[in-house]
């Protein structure tokens, strides 16, 4: 490819990404973030996630994987 193709093509993809882009802004149609009530549901999400992953490690079978892996890794021979 030639470059003055090249840059005829850059030119016609950024003219296009900008025209879409300002048609989407006038018509209000732009995300500039989360509602309230979309960081509701995101907050209770992440709770949530952090209650299941606080039972899974304080869970017996982790706790004892943990300190076996723990325990095997001060006993190593250098």
């Amino acid at each position: 490819m030639d470059r003055k193709f090249m840059e005829r093509s850059l030119r016609v993809l950024r003219r296009g990404w900008t025209a879409g882009f300002g048609r989407r802004a006038r018509r209000g149609g732009l995300d500039r973030g989360m509602t309230t009530s979309e960081y509701a549901v995101g907050t209770i999400a992440a709770c949530a996630f952090a209650a299941v992953l606080y039972k899974v490690v304080t869970s017996g079978a982790v706790l004892s994987a943990l300190q076996s892996l723990i325990k095997d890794a001060l006993d190593a021979k250098f």
